[in-house]
């Protein structure tokens, strides 16, 4: 990872731009981002439930990870939920999704049983990858989702090899391929790029911006801080996005993915996000102010800013709300008892699901 020269090296990381200053940002080849759509009743209690699932399952993995009931590492989701709700809502059933290793989100959107995605962060035998993947190794077949990847960048290759075998197939699947800011440096991210051009292959790179990587603010690790800008040089246009709003990411999503669909080649979207929680559970996260924090939580929270306009729209109530958290809350903990009491892999399960 890039660091600031020692002249810099004492320089205070920038608080992320405000999301109201992003929306009027022009794009790099495809316009102005589309307008923030009004989401009907049903959506945004849709979108509040897949969010508040995220964010509860999110909190009890961190309190299952205090008690050592997870180990290894572990990377909470927490405050980032609209990015990948709003683009599940936009997308299909057959659409793949491959990401790193903040992932609990992305399997959580794409339908995966909560009770098997916490079921493989204790590494037990009813886990997605039998108790053998942990936190940053899970995948679905079923659910088109492709991990879940401990080595920084290296899911952008695959996304795009992913993208490949659609464009090869003609099924007019599309892949989902998110990565994060710190990323974004990598070098096979652009030797993807290219391709992904040059063939005019189906994939939405989606930059899930969250402003400091593993603790270095992009202002001092990243010359170009636009990262909708990467794909310029390719050709790739790409977009800035409210990532705090789920209203927006689906609006962009839709856009970026029909582009796709069309044969028109990849796209990028950068979601700018944030994440409250430090990069892993041993980060204390001293390079940001608790300030910053608490006022991205008050000002933005993407959970919170559904149900302040369910609220303030008089479609739900607060009674209503309360019993949707509770219903939540209960298979959040349902998970977690199943994940506490199945059974451990046997261990002739370490000759298995290997290459000799």
């Amino acid at each position: 990872m890039a660091v600031a020269p020692a002249s810099r090296a004492k320089s205070e990381p920038q608080a992320p731009e405000k999301p109201e200053a992003r929306q009027e940002k022009k794009t790099n080849g495809a316009g102005k981002a589309p307008a923030v759509p009004t989401f009907s009743k049903e959506q945004e209690l849709a979108a509040y439930r897949d969010m508040l699932l995220i964010r509860r399952f999110e909190e009890k993995a961190g309190q299952m990870y205090g008690m050592g009931l997870i180990g290894g590492f572990c990377h909470l989701y927490i405050g980032q939920e609209a990015v990948v709700v709003g683009v599940r809502m936009a997308s299909k059933e057959d659409d793949q999704v491959i990401t790193g290793y903040r992932d609990h989100g992305h399997m959580l959107a794409c339908g995966m049983d909560p009770k098997g995605v916490m079921a493989e962060l204790t590494g037990r035998r009813g886990g997605y990858s039998k108790g053998k993947g942990g936190s940053m190794h899970m995948f679905s077949k079923e659910k088109h989702f492709y991990g879940g990847h401990g080595i920084v960048g290296a899911q952008v290759s695959l996304g795009t090899g992913l993208a490949f075998a659609n464009y090869y197939r003609g099924n007019q699947a599309v892949s989902l391929t998110y990565f994060g800011d710190g990323a974004s440096n990598q070098g096979q991210v652009y030797e993807s790029f290219n391709m992904a051009e040059l063939w005019k292959l189906p994939v939405v790179y989606i930059i899930e911006n969250n402003r400091y990587a593993m603790g270095t603010s992009v202002t001092r690790s990243s010359a170009l801080t636009d990262f909708s800008k990467r794909g310029d040089s390719f050709n790739i246009p790409g977009e800035q996005v409210d990532g705090m709003d789920v209203r927006a990411v689906k609006a962009a999503a839709e856009k970026a993915i029909q582009w796709c669909r069309d044969g028109k080649g990849p796209y990028i979207l950068e979601m700018q996000t944030y994440r409250y929680r430090g990069h892993s559970m041993s980060d204390p996260a001293k390079y940001r102010s608790k300030e910053e924090v608490q006022k991205m939580r008050e000002e933005h929270d993407p959970i919170e800013q559904v149900r302040a306009r369910l609220l303030k729209s008089g479609q739900s109530s607060e009674d209503e709300l309360k019993q949707i958290d509770g219903k939540i809350r209960a298979v959040v903990a349902e998970a977690a008892e199943f994940a506490t009491h199945d059974p451990e892999p046997d261990p002739s399960e370490l000759w298995t699901d290997i290459y000799r």
